[in-house]
């Protein structure tokens, strides 16, 4: 491929610290004035207004079908077209902003396709259906486990299947929504009585979320190795927590009004097309641990090399201009189930994902205290409270306070691919 093809035209894809340039083509949905919702390309410092490309016929070499979904408000449609279908537009918009490509550089249509980003608002990227959160690292489960049950951090069937819940979509919101602490019952004693009232120990949770493409039929399991060719792209995930009202609520059940009042979802997808370059092979099992039954064992199985970073700023430090405190640096790689399994596990008896439905990995954690992807454990249940940028300590999350999520992946010789940021602060009460 020329040089010209591997650069872009556009201010700020070649940015080196970027990570949005050609090899990276995030999809996602903008609103923009006047024009309403439009599905949309991320490049450099802009989002590329896939319907008015498709509208100058610059895109006729795609198949109509694919162009009635690009010209739509959200991503449902495309994402259930398959691979074929993401594969192709992927390549189309590459060429289209390539250096060496004047086509849509030299269109009268280029001022009103290419919007900056100050000048439109992100939206979720499609309509979120069906929401499952797992349990997916073992640093994580074993630490909130050894604070509940040091005995037994780990229950039996821990290591022989990826855990975890059905959420709620209805309260998934796009990065840059305030996030309302929320009321719930609550005990002094973990016999009761509760009492009615805001959550005193308000957490967030980092984790990284698969959204489905193409689903699957009911009572057709998806097979392993044919597990990622069913995921669009991966986002960024704050699962916000409650965790005094979980701690009362989450038996015999699990977790529920603890964690349906709000979850965060950083607004560009990353398509796993782009993240190829960053795949690692899923380690074999540390000695001791079972194999995973036959359905969770795939013939070329992976994880990814997705660095994942926390920050916090309080109220005061962000009207002093004073830098947010990072509070967790890990690494998705480290996760002891891989997403593959994680879907498998899910279909094996036969429910169907769709279009649209997201997977969550449960909190991303390593094995350092600063790879730690909540509050519960960053503090160990607050008794280690951490010092903010302004000498303020936090055990767990103040009103005012801003958390912001970002990842990227990042090796010498490999393009950077940026994911933008999760964020969103924290109102009292209603």
């Amino acid at each position: 491929m020329s040089d010209s093809l591997n650069r872009s035209w556009v201010k700020g894809a070649d940015d080196a610290e970027g990570g949005f340039g050609l090899d990276n083509l995030p999809m996602g949905s903008i609103a923009l004035e006047g024009r309403g919702a439009r599905v949309a390309v991320r490049i450099g410092d802009f989002a590329l207004d896939c319907r008015s490309v498709v509208e100058t016929g610059l895109c006729d070499r795609l198949d109509r079908r694919v162009r009635d979904a690009l010209a739509g408000e959200s991503l449902n449609e495309f994402m259930g077209l398959g691979q074929v279908a993401w594969r192709s537009a992927r390549a189309e918009f590459r060429r289209l902003l390539s250096a060496g490509v004047p086509d849509l550089r030299d269109h009268k249509v280029v001022g009103a396709a290419l919007i900056p980003q100050w000048g439109s608002s992100l939206r979720l990227p499609c309509d979120i259906g069906d929401y499952t959160d797992f349990y997916a690292s073992i640093h994580h489960a074993t630490n909130v486990g050894s604070m509940f049950r040091p005995d037994q951090p780990l229950l039996p069937n821990w290591k022989h299947m990826p855990i975890g819940y059905h959420g709620r979509s209805s309260s998934i919101v796009v990065t840059g929504t305030s996030i309302v602490r929320p009321n719930g019952q609550t005990v002094a004693q973990d016999a009761g009585p509760p009492s009615f009232g805001p959550t005193k120990l308000l957490d967030y949770e980092l984790e990284v979320g698969a959204l489905i493409g193409t689903g699957n039929a009911l009572s057709q399991p998806i097979a392993i190795d044919r597990a990622l060719d069913h995921v669009f792209g991966l986002v960024l995930l704050n699962d916000w927590s409650a965790r005094d009202v979980q701690k009362w609520e989450y038996q015999p059940l699990g977790p529920f009004l603890a964690k349906n009042f709000a979850s965060t979802l950083s607004g560009w997808v990353v398509m796993v097309d782009a993240l190829a370059p960053y795949r690692v092979a899923l380690p074999s099992r540390p000695e001791g641990d079972p194999e995973p039954l036959a359905h969770l064992r795939a013939g070329h199985d992976c994880l990814f090399d997705v660095h994942l970073e926390v920050t916090i700023a309080s109220a005061a430090m962000r009207a002093a201009g004073t830098p947010a405190t990072q509070v967790c640096l890990g690494n998705f790689s480290q996760m002891y189930w891989s997403l593959a399994q994680m879907i498998a596990h899910h279909t094996s008896g036969g429910c169907n994902l769709r279009p649209g439905d997201l997977l969550a990995s449960g909190t991303v954690s390593g094995p350092e205290p600063e790879s730690r992807g909540c509050l519960l454990e960053r503090t160990w249940r607050g008794t280690q409270p951490i010092t903010l940028g302004d000498s303020t300590q936090r055990k767990f999350l103040e009103d005012g306070d801003e958390v912001v999520m970002r990842a990227w992946c990042d090796r010498p010789g490999k393009p950077r691919i940026g994911f933008g940021e999760c964020r969103g602060v924290v109102l009292p009460a209603r």
